[in-house]
């Protein structure tokens, strides 16, 4: 399959089972590879047309072509269906601990109907990882995927055969090599781009990764869930209803509270606190309260709460950065919000309204109805990252939504775009400096 086109795999599989005369005569499957190639080039000439307008015309090719395949190959776990993006899922991490382990695991488990994933690209655990830590675990997962759901797995994007669907690229790597990846989905036939936060190592990579899949007509969306979440509406909604109320997004890790579970912590998210576990938290500000920084008038460290630790890594290398942070932003234009992160706070994130100092109102996430549910995740991977099960439906929704753009350009509703993350990422940068001055 690897090299083949989408034209000659439904041939080769019709004639692979099949003891009669072949499907198609040589006539025929030299037109289904012309056509084939028509298809791709037409889609490469239009990388200089209008963004959305080549996002369109590429999606409808695609279209077109999986309609043909459905008719002559048999159904296979690993193929995308009409309706469905082919999923490229780009850094998954190691089992139990990976982002991408997680959105993977979710996909296989066919909790995305418009999400097929097709294909893992791990460059780590299959390159040079794999006889390190976590490298077994991660071949013993391979090989049970592989058998159970037919996903493929390969060490780079330039292993992968053209696309026989639209194609969804899921960028879940190092944030170093997003740049690197974002440049290798496009060129290998990524349609659109679900990369996950902070989206770069810097506000000027990022704007040009930006610049990058403009030209080249690939909508690029965020992974930033809480966007979505129950929780955050329902704290808006209630906030909205109280004249001169002031809410708080508190968001907590499960880290144990030591040096070792820490410097491990800052060393795999070396980017800072407020460019990882914060960056949701400063994404709602910049998506619902005009937070920017030119519109920022203030910023304030709230000293009895927050702590700021040089720890070794596993590396030894030394790290500098907040292990819980809780500031307020006063804006220019009137609004006022706060933030609160712990890594070592426990497994739930809330809302909180309050008035004159007092809190009025607080909702969770996970609330009483999907405690049940954390519970059944916690009990099938006992050993898996806590926050993975109390964010799990806000993870579903994103992809669901992200895939369902990409094969029709159905509205991503309230999905951050890359312009969102451009924004996000100028803000943490802009605090991070502010408000380590204040904990000195």
């Amino acid at each position: 399959v690897f090299g083949s086109t989408p034209s000659t795999v439904a041939v080769t599989q019709h004639q692979r089972h099949s003891n009669t005369s072949p499907l198609f005569s040589p006539h025929v499957i030299r037109m289904l590879k012309i056509s084939q190639f028509s298809t791709f080039a037409a889609i490469i000439m239009l990388s200089n047309m209008n963004r959305v307008a080549a996002f369109v015309v590429r999606r409808s090719a695609f279209r077109a072509s999986v309609r043909t395949m459905a008719t002559y190959r048999p159904t296979m776990t690993m193929f995308a269906e009409e309706g469905q993006a082919e999923v490229v899922l780009v850094g998954c991490g190691a089992p139990n601990r990976g982002m991408g382990w997680y959105h993977a695991i979710q996909m296989l488990e066919k909790k995305c109907p418009s999400a097929s994933l097709d294909y893992i690209v791990e460059p780590w655990f299959l390159g040079p990882g794999g006889e390190g830590p976590g490298g077994p675990e991660f071949k013993e997962w391979q090989e049970e995927s592989e058998k159970e759901y037919g996903v493929k797995f390969a060490l780079s994007l330039d292993d992968l055969p053209k696309p026989s669907a639209p194609r969804l690229a899921l960028i879940s790597g190092r944030t170093a090599d997003n740049p690197r990846l974002l440049t290798e989905s496009i060129a290998t036939g990524a349609t659109c781009i679900y990369l996950e936060k902070p989206g770069a190592p810097t506000v000027t990579e990022l704007e040009q990764m930006k610049t990058e899949a403009d030209a080249a007509g690939v909508e690029v969306l965020m992974g930033y869930n809480k966007n979505v979440c129950k929780y955050v509406r329902k704290t808006r909604e209630f906030a909205s209803t109280v004249e001169g109320s002031h809410v708080t997004f508190v968001s907590n890790n499960a880290y144990e509270n030591t040096p070792e579970s820490l410097g491990e912590c800052f060393e795999r998210n070396a980017e800072g606190m407020l460019k990882n576990m914060a960056i949701h938290e400063l994404a709602l500000l910049v998506s619902f309260y005009d937070v920017s920084v030119d519109n920022i008038e203030s910023v304030v460290a709230d000293k009895e709460f927050s702590s700021m630790q040089t720890l070794p890594g596993p590396s030894g290398k030394m790290y500098t950065d907040f292990d819980k942070i809780k500031f307020t932003i006063k804006t220019k234009t009137g609004k006022e919000v706060s933030v609160q992160t712990d890594r070592c706070g426990g497994t739930d994130s809330f809302g909180m309204v309050t008035k004159d100092d007092e809190e009025i109102f607080r909702y969770y996430m996970p609330d009483e109805d999907d405690k049940a549910h954390v519970k059944e995740l916690e009990a099938m991977y006992p050993t898996a990252m806590p926050y993975f099960f109390t964010q799990d439906p806000d993870y579903i929704t994103v992809k669901e939504r992200v895939a369902q753009h990409t094969v029709n350009g159905t509205e991503a509703e309230g999905v951050a775009t890359i312009g969102i993350a451009v924004e996000t990422l100028k803000v943490a940068e802009y605090l991070t400096p502010l408000l380590q001055e204040q904990l000195k």
